[in-house]
């Protein structure tokens, strides 16, 4: 069958036999956005980039990844003016601030603060400027479609679950997102199709994983020095991916010079 172009960044993603597909696509569509913004095309530059940059901001997150990533300059330019819309809004959230009246038994009582759910109109507008982020959205927007993709591949390619088949399987965030989407992408055959593939592949890939951080563990022990690493030597990057997304061995991103 021959390959669609919206269906090349899946298949680039299981090509690359990593710990997860999703993973893959995730820090490409992450890396893409920064270098598009601070980059050589310096995008930051344009009045409509602009403008999204300061409607949206950034999360703590990748705003590390921007510092990380070198052009000063650009950056500073972008907080410049993301911070003057920012203070706008915030002297008028301030002005129109009413506290609320709390009685002197309810000051005595044990006070704890649900940080998803601020009472105060302020908090509930800082939460959602923390929440927004120009980078964060890129991603998200075409994680939406490459989830599409994967389930209309799956439907339409009868080759595509081998491809599945031959993975490492997921981390838990985006298996878990499968699942969902799945419920409502799939007939109740196809599910039953599916499910098990996606199960088998998990367990049996989450298992490999917890083996070769114990086979690294072992081979920190004196008695375990003679052992060969097998795939253990980088376990603990893997098994934290497995478990949480990203890749925290990463190198820094930064800016080809």
């Amino acid at each position: 069958m021959k390959e669609k172009i919206y269906e090349i960044p899946i298949n680039d993603a299981f090509k690359a036999q990593d710990e997860c597909p999703f993973c893959w696509l995730e820090r490409d569509a992450e890396q893409h956005a920064v270098e598009f913004i601070l980059g050589s095309q310096s995008s930051y530059m344009e009045d409509d980039i602009r403008a999204e940059t300061d409607e949206k901001g950034f999360c703590r997150h990748h705003f590390k990844m921007m510092y990380d990533y070198g052009n000063r300059l650009g950056n500073a330019l972008m907080l410049s003016t993301h911070l003057k819309k920012l203070n706008a809004e915030l002297t008028k959230e301030l002005k129109s601030f009413t506290p609320s009246k709390t009685g002197f038994m309810e000051r005595r009582k044990k006070t704890e603060i649900d940080p998803d759910k601020p009472e105060t109109t302020v908090g509930q507008w800082i939460q959602g400027k923390q929440k927004s982020c120009y980078v964060c959205e890129h991603f998200e927007m075409n994680y939406q479609h490459y989830l599409d993709t994967f389930f209309y591949m799956y439907r339409k390619d009868p080759g595509f679950i081998e491809t599945i088949k031959q993975s490492k399987g997921f981390c838990m965030g985006h298996f878990k997102d499968l699942l969902e989407m799945g419920e409502h992408k799939l007939n109740e055959k196809e599910k039953q199709a599916l499910y098990p593939v996606l199960f088998d592949l998990m367990e049996k890939n989450m298992q490999r994983v917890q083996a070769e951080v114990e086979r690294f563990c072992d081979k920190m022990d004196y008695k375990g020095k003679d052992l060969e690493w097998g795939n253990a030597r980088d376990s603990i990057q893997r098994a934290m991916q497995k478990l949480g997304g990203g890749y925290p061995a990463d190198p820094v991103f930064k800016e080809k010079l």
